[in-house]
């Protein structure tokens, strides 16, 4: 039996993928190695979002390469979008998609149940990609030339999963897919099965647990957004969160960007979610510096940002990739993206410490997923906003442990908490 090491790049759906494998090769037997060292198979799931992204991976590669005595493969986005680049870096690896991963370095042998097998978790969070590939034709992106069109396994199919997952120690259930908001496209005449799914989850399922759900876009959450607030509303077990990437505020660019929806339908699920729900969280990206981005569509973008407030915005500078349409559009001067990233990422700065400014003397109640620093530990309250409990070992709280805390300061991105009894919160 093989030992084998793996390394994970990029978003949450990619970790899912590596979770799959990961349990693949555990049922056939195989065991995780201390190290590339001591591993007889290194793998390297690859991401490719921006160009620096790239030269990282191939640097990474480089170096598993050599530590490695024995086999490396490589998967994920870059392999299968720009596969050949390995090749021109002579780095001596197979690359393939990700469901060839396990049967190769299965090599042909049939999967054999071990004692020791179990549900693949990152600590007390389980990653659940509830479809593969994505229905956007987006003329900026690499990675649909990787994962293609969306395949939705059944929602029965899926709650099994997280079924399995929550028995198996999940505290976390982190929903994710390159566009999970289209879930169930393909196989429900273009309608989405997320709220549906979601709803199934948590009726369905016994276990104490939360559910966060993982990238949407705009376009696949408008159709069902009214759905979607309800289900929202009505469950506790979900974070009140939603990851929806708006991109640009301007309708010109967001159509040369071939993002599919406009900014009204973006507005149309925040008013919706703020309509139903009392405290959320709206996470959204922006791109700045587009090829066909003028200094009135940055504008509209600013305008967008500040209209809707959200409280996790991710900033990105537009960076061409090899392969995709926008890579032949003349591009905008380095000097003006640096300027309109700075632009926004100061308003992006305000915006947060505002929101977090305003939980502070409210109390939330905290689910710990993570080791902090020193003896702190790391949790999400009921919205995913991140809360840190500086003394939360000395205190004997564990990872995994739901907390109520009241909020006392923050640090602009997080919040910390002081944990609390319920009768005080009665009081």
């Amino acid at each position: 039996m093989a030992r084998y090491h793996i390394e994970t790049y990029g978003c949450t759906s990619n970790r899912g993928e590596t979770q799959q494998i990961e349990q693949a090769l555990r049922e056939g037997g195989h065991h995780p190695a201390d190290g590339p060292e001591s591993a007889d198979v290194a793998i390297l799931n690859t991401c490719t979002v921006l160009e620096k992204t790239e030269r990282n991976m191939l640097a990474r590669a480089k170096e598993l390469d050599k530590e490695t005595p024995a086999d490396l493969v490589i998967t994920g986005c870059m392999a299968l979008a720009q596969g050949e680049e390995f090749q021109s870096a002579d780095i001596d690896a197979e690359v393939l998609h990700w469901d060839d991963v396990p049967q190769y370095v299965l090599n042909g042998e049939c999967p054999t149940i071990t004692p020791d097998t179990e549900t693949v978790l990152n600590g007390v969070v389980g990653i659940l990609p509830i479809a593969r590939g994505c229905m956007s034709d987006c003329s900026y992106c690499i990675t649909k030339q990787a994962t293609g069109r969306i395949e939705s396994p059944s929602v029965e199919e899926n709650v099994e999963k997280a079924r399995a997952l929550v028995h198996a120690g999940a505290k976390e259930v982190r929903i994710t897919g390159q566009d999970t908001g289209v879930y169930g496209w393909d196989t429900n005449q273009g309608t989405s099965l997320l709220p549906e799914l979601l709803d199934r989850i948590c009726s369905d399922i016994d276990g104490d647990f939360r559910v966060r759900v993982g990238m949407a876009n705009p376009k696949g959450l408008h159709g069902v957004r009214e759905e979607l607030a309800a289900v929202f509303a009505e469950h506790d077990e979900l974070y009140n969160f939603i990851h929806a990437p708006v991109q640009s505020g301007s309708d010109d660019v967001l159509a040369d960007m071939r993002r599919q929806h406009a900014v009204s339908e973006y507005l149309e699920v925040v008013e919706t979610l703020d309509d139903h729900l009392d405290y959320w969280t709206l996470s959204t990206d922006f791109i700045v510096g587009f090829p066909t981005e003028e200094p009135a569509d940055h504008e509209q973008s600013m305008a967008l940002l500040r209209e809707t407030r959200p409280e996790k915005i991710n900033v990105t500078r537009f960076s061409k990739r090899p392969g995709t349409d926008a890579d032949d559009m003349k591009g905008l001067g380095g000097q003006i993206k640096k300027d309109r990233s700075k632009e926004m990422s100061e308003a992006k700065m305000e915006l947060m410490a505002e929101a977090y400014e305003e939980m502070v003397g409210h109390t939330s109640s905290v689910l710990l997923v993570e080791d902090g620093t020193d003896e702190s530990l790391v949790g999400y309250d009921e919205a995913y906003r991140q809360v840190v409990i500086a003394d939360a070992q000395e205190r004997s709280l564990e990872i995994g442990d739901t907390v109520d805390v009241e909020i006392t300061s923050h640090n602009t991105v997080y919040a910390f908490g002081e944990p609390v009894e319920r009768a005080q919160i009665a009081d």
